[in-house]
């Protein structure tokens, strides 16, 4: 591993070099202990691990996926149980999962990793199911489980430790996992009735990845070029293109087209529009400092030319807690992947293969591309049509040449001695009308930074500590719905006085932000403590907790504790009308 000793001398350097342009470790303006925040708790005697939420299309429900049980509360009160359903595993599965050498006890269960609207009366819901991946309807009127018991392989884990993501698009769950119990074979895949589609099982398409996030990019309704909606997967994988000391790890970008219907005779069954790119964040040129992502939270706002995705990452050798913000523009992503150079491997030294870029004759169409008007006009009205060589090619050069560089060519954020874990963006009026990009940052030691850029740089307003203990906040959730605020309730943002963000922001005012950021932490190991879920107030501008609520998720504490201590469970902040059943100390 890097020493101490060359983090510390290449982050003064950092400071040196790059002081001027950057926001090296900000200082938070603000710092609040839980003692300052009121929470309500909640908690189900004997279920842990809530690992998955998901909000209502209203944002009025909180849906829960906890261990063999899944839950609907109140949003805003979520003391205020719904509805629940309980998703067990048979006593002759965790027989059999213990045959394999698993625990009985803790990873035979049934941990719910994929909660996803199916359509608006029905959620697509998955389970670990004592490493036998099984998938189910849920219908939300009567909150009962159709019981389909549907295979659940490459769509959700084996093992509740694994990475997975998954994003439902029209119906269709892609999802990013493994595919078989040993977790050794990584899968991108659709699961489609009619076109189900996955990744070739090979290293140039997924190494070793560790998956944080999927989403989908609609096309442009007034474009011309006939492109399709595109689903992007952001990922860690080991390098196959840089040689280092032991598997250098790298940040990952790839995307699929939504129209693909994989090859006739070559890929078939395969994605024939899969491509990846190297995902930059450093302030050194050709240098892979921040070669680790977390989380990436993608910002669409009407103001907006296009989608902006934000990102955190932090070194893979990373002893000093070092982390970094990048934010990216989605048209730089596609310009790479529609007209960037491809990577090949070549063999070198007997059996040692290395990766270069490809300069001889690219097939037509485009490999990799989806099929748009241009395709069209050549004929080519599905990935069905493509000739062989095409397709050959994208099984062979999946991976792209050319990285994928941040606004600015740098990292909007750097701050020392802290491991951001993940972010959600809001995009703030404030009342002078100037419009701002807002980061709500969560740690591993369960605290919440909210960073705003201005004239001056980008500045850490408030520093909240979420959990009693440090804990990692492992998911954030924004919701789509404001608070509803009067005029006379917006906060001013007094001056920072010395040491502080200058002149340009004395007596500033500003509104309210939108309304949740629902949280979540836990720790990677189901066989470690259980988990509860945590909420708090002030997530807005202000100096001090406000209208705005925010729930997370944390390893939960044992019955017991010393009085005024979070004992687990889920806890969201009381309402006016309510008195707070418990406060954090």
């Amino acid at each position: 591993e890097m020493p101490n000793m060359a983090l510390d001398g290449l982050f003064v350097a950092l400071l040196l070099s790059f002081g001027t342009t950057v926001a090296l470790d900000p200082i938070p303006r603000i710092t609040w202990e839980p003692r300052d925040v009121h929470l309500v708790r909640f908690q189900e005697p004997g279920v842990s691990n809530y690992s998955a939420l998901l909000l209502g299309s209203g944002d009025d429900t909180l849906y829960i996926g906890a261990r063999e049980a899944i839950f609907a509360v109140n949003s805003l009160n979520i003391a205020d149980k719904q509805h629940e359903v309980r998703w067990r595993v048979t006593e002759d599965k965790k027989a059999k999962c213990a045959e394999k050498g698993k625990s009985k006890e803790t990873e035979c269960l049934n941990y719910i990793r994929v909660l996803q609207f199916l359509n608006s009366t029905v959620l697509y819901v998955c389970g670990t199911n004592a490493f036998q991946p099984t998938c189910d309807h849920l219908l939300l009127k009567t909150f009962e489980l159709v019981g389909k018991n549907e295979d659940g392989k490459g769509r959700c884990p084996f093992d509740p430790a694994q990475s997975y993501t998954s994003v439902m698009v029209d119906g269709e769950l892609y999802s990013g996992t493994s595919y078989n119990f040993l977790g050794s074979e990584p899968i991108i895949s659709r699961n489609s009735p009619q076109s189900p589609l996955r990744t070739e099982y090979a290293i140039p398409w997924l190494n070793e990845p560790s998956f944080v996030y999927a989403d989908v990019i609609r096309k442009n309704p007034n474009g011309t070029d006939g492109e399709d909606d595109k689903i992007y997967f952001f990922f860690t994988e080991v390098s196959v293109e840089y040689e280092f000391f032991g598997k250098s790890m790298i940040p990952r970008i790839a995307r699929v087209c939504k129209g693909d219907q994989g090859g006739l005779r070559t890929l078939q069954k395969k994605w024939t529009s899969f491509l990846k790119a190297r995902l930059a964040c450093s302030l050194l040129e050709n240098n892979s400092l921040f070669n680790v992502i977390n989380d990436v939270f993608i910002l669409r706002a009407p103001d907006l030319k296009e989608p902006v995705f934000y990102a955190v990452f932090t070194p893979q050798w990373n002893n000093v807690g070092l982390s970094a913000v990048c934010a990216y523009n989605m048209s730089l992503v596609e310009d790479v992947f529609s007209k960037g150079k491809y990577m090949q491997s070549a063999t070198v030294e007997q059996s040692h293969t290395k990766w270069v870029r490809y300069s001889g004759e690219v097939p037509k169409p485009r490999p990799g591309a989806c099929i748009n008007n241009e395709a069209k006009a050549a004929n080519y009205s599905s990935s069905l049509n493509l000739p062989d060589k095409t397709l050959q090619f994208v099984k062979d050069h999946p991976l792209m040449d050319d990285s994928v560089v941040p606004i600015s060519n740098r990292p909007r954020l750097i701050k020392r001695d802290v491991n951001y874990t993940q972010i959600v963006v809001d995009r703030i009026q404030a009342l002078d009308k100037t419009v701002y990009d807002v980061m709500f940052i969560s740690t591993d030691r369960g605290a919440l930074h909210k960073a705003v850029s201005a004239d001056s740089g980008m500045h850490i307003i408030e520093e909240t500590q979420l959990f009693p203990g440090s804990e990692p906040v492992q998911t954030l959730l924004l919701s789509a719905e404001p608070v509803k605020a009067e005029p006379a309730q917006a906060q001013v943002l007094p001056g920072w006085g010395r040491g502080g963000a200058g002149r340009g922001w004395e007596g500033r005012g500003w509104a309210l932000p939108s309304a949740m950021a629902v949280l979540q932490a836990a720790s990677a190991r189901p066989q470690e403590q259980p988990r509860g879920l945590l909420s708090r107030l002030g997530v807005g501008f202000s100096d001090g907790p406000q209208l705005n609520s925010a729930a997370a998720m944390l390893p939960e504490r044992r019955s017991g504790g010393s009085s005024g201590t979070v004992n687990g469970g889920l806890v969201c902040p009381a309402p006016p009308s309510l008195p707070a059943i418990q406060e954090a100390h």
